[in-house]
């Protein structure tokens, strides 16, 4: 759940206005966290929820009684589920699984595997630490500032759900100029 009580308000919140809005929650079927409260928060304001957890997760955690569970065979075939489910990507703070997810959405988006939006849901500042270090590998050469800037990022549910509706595409772009010839070895 995370040590502050505004990550957990932060859920509940986001899954009242996915519920109100109509947006099908699809996440990893799980009934811990912050991903537990969001998924019970939209099924308690109406809406709809596909959990999609590999078999062995599923053996070991408890479940929300959702709209739909799908048990996949593992990590990769969820995801790819999830990522076929989906229309967008949003992290909440969480841990490791969720840093992954996140920046396998992201980077599949920026190499062009979907067009979908990626965003963020900074509850209280969690997400600065790392946004600073995206800055920084901007400035360092090894990120795009046009990767960075479209990643969407808020600190209020509603309205990164507005900003994420409105996203357009990452504009296709060339590779800066490379000092060696493409295949060459060093």
């Amino acid at each position: 759940m995370g040590a502050l009580p505004e990550y957990a308000a932060a859920a509940e919140t986001l899954g009242g206005e996915l519920a109100r809005r109509g947006v099908r929650l699809v996440y990893g079927g799980g009934d811990v966290g912050t991903m537990g409260i969001l998924a019970r928060a939209v099924l308690a304001s109406g809406g709809t929820v596909t959990g999609v957890i590999p078999r062995k997760l599923y053996e070991l955690v408890d479940h929300v009684e959702l709209t739909e569970l799908v048990i996949a065979a593992d990590m990769h075939e969820r995801k790819s589920r999830m990522y076929d489910f989906a229309d967008a990507f949003l992290a909440l703070p969480g841990g490791i699984g969720t840093l992954d997810e996140l920046f396998e959405a992201w980077t599949w988006r920026g190499i062009g595997y979907h067009d979908k939006p990626v965003g963020i849901l900074d509850v209280a500042g969690y997400y600065r630490p790392l946004l600073g270090f995206l800055r920084t590998m901007v400035d360092q050469g090894f990120l795009g500032k046009e990767h960075l800037e479209d990643l969407v990022v808020d600190d209020d549910a509603s309205s990164l759900l507005d900003r994420l509706a409105a996203h357009q595409p990452l504009a296709s772009h060339k590779h800066p100029e490379r000092s060696k010839p493409r295949g060459a070895s060093a």
